[in-house]
């Protein structure tokens, strides 16, 4: 057995250890490390503390010493992505912001079809490498453990190759990804029968094989107006609750109804909500279901951003994602977003700093990863300030200098 690892000193490590998992924050609540070492044994936390303690109780400890003034904060979990995908929506986003509706885009080929018809141009190789250099990319900016959704196969056969090549990118990225399957993202252009038949096709024929090749145990449906009703997704989540999978959905974006759904069937949490409203967010608050805002997703569209201060007042539990896809959300920096819906939302660092961490990793059904404490994974992001306060006053321009994954550090350039 090796000996373990002490990492430091550190100016400041912000633990987020005592911190709940539901309702509002305060600053004055974060559990701040001053002159601090992580100490750590392969994969795992085995203590953090003071330097000085930590060198003296541990002597046997190899040592990592850096200098100059860092913040560690444990590293950002994205639990909302769709980085698995073909071509480009760049014609869709100056048209949008020229003043072209939904419709008059998706008239003229764009639109999520348009994504679609990329992606299934690609081989599996193919699109396991382009999930491979997003996830990089997310990992060089502090993202450790990252969700990447199918849902721009919507065949069968295709959502299969989308799953996989998300198992494959997994498998050669340094960042942990966490598929789920969204072959309910809308019913394909090419499929005659109705939404209904389409999701029992799905439920009867990919169900199956997702359970044989264990590409993934999570669920996802877009429950809107323009893709599938809540009567429609009743019946599909139902079976796929059966099977024994993990459920979320993408709710309330435009119109309402979603969040319902979700809370119904337990899921583990309702991504969008930006069109919630009183009733919504009291529902949210009720049950363990997470809201997950997507503020990139409000950026990229010039919509409202999820109800985020209501929800967090109203005692829910709120985690921050992306919504990385090229359609709505290209930007895909998570930091940013947060950044900017803190303004907006009026959030406390504390309550974004949860948000990205491990509130976000529980809406992954994720449990060790999030906080610094003895036991949680050793993902951990070292920030070149001694003030915590910086990482979100530069609003996502202050990046990690350093990205520690499973107990590694990473090569951020």
């Amino acid at each position: 057995m090796k000996n373990p690892l002490l990492i430091g000193p550190i100016s400041h490590v912000l633990t987020l250890d005592k911190l709940l998992s539901k309702g509002a924050l305060k600053d004055e609540q974060l559990e701040i490390i001053p002159n601090a070492g992580i100490l750590i044994e392969g994969e795992k936390i085995l203590q953090v503390g003071p330097w000085e303690k930590l060198k003296k109780d541990f002597p046997e400890a190899e040592l990592f010493i850096f200098e100059g003034e860092y913040v560690a904060l444990p590293g950002m979990v994205d639990c909302h992505t769709h980085i698995c995908f073909g071509g480009s929506r760049a014609k869709d986003f100056a048209m949008r912001n020229a003043g072209k509706t939904y419709l008059e885009i998706a008239e003229s080929g764009g639109g999520i079809w348009d994504t679609v018809t990329q992606t299934r141009k690609l081989s599996l190789d193919e699109l396991a490498e382009i999930t491979n250099k997003n996830a990089n990319r997310h990992l060089s900016e502090g993202v450790t453990t990252i969700e990447v959704k199918s849902g721009y196969g919507l065949s069968v056969e295709q959502e299969l190759k989308m799953l996989r090549a998300i198992q494959l990118a997994n498998q050669t990225s340094k960042a942990d990804l966490i598929p789920t399957c969204l072959a309910a993202h809308m019913k394909p252009r090419d499929f005659s029968g109705s939404n209904s038949e389409y999701l029992e096709l799905i439920v009867a024929e990919l169900f199956p094989i997702l359970r044989k090749e264990n590409l993934t145990n999570r669920i996802d449906a877009f429950v809107e107006k323009s893709a599938f009703s809540p009567e429609e997704i009743r019946p599909y989540f139902q079976k796929a609750k059966e099977m024994g999978f993990k459920l979320t959905a993408h709710a309330d974006q435009f119109t309402t109804g979603g969040s319902a759904v979700a809370v119904k069937f337990g899921a583990v949490s309702a991504d969008h909500l930006e069109a919630s409203g009183e009733k919504e967010i009291e529902l949210l608050a009720q049950y363990n279901t997470i809201a997950v805002a997507l503020p990139g997703a409000s950026i990229g569209l010039g919509c409202a951003f999820t109800p985020a201060r209501k929800i967090l007042n109203k005692g829910g539990a709120l985690a921050i994602a992306s919504d990385w896809n090229p359609g709505s959300a290209p930007m895909g920096d998570l930091l940013v977003q947060a950044s900017i819906l803190a303004t907006f939302e009026k959030l406390s660092t504390a309550e974004v700093f949860a948000g990205i961490t491990f509130r976000a990793a529980a809406a992954l059904g994720l449990n060790d990863r999030g906080k610094l404490a003895s036991g949680q994974l050793a993902d951990f992001i070292l920030f070149p300030t001694s003030d915590y306060r910086e990482i979100l006053y530069q609003q996502g321009k202050l990046k990690p200098e350093m990205v520690w994954k499973r107990g590694k550090l990473s090569d951020v350039g």
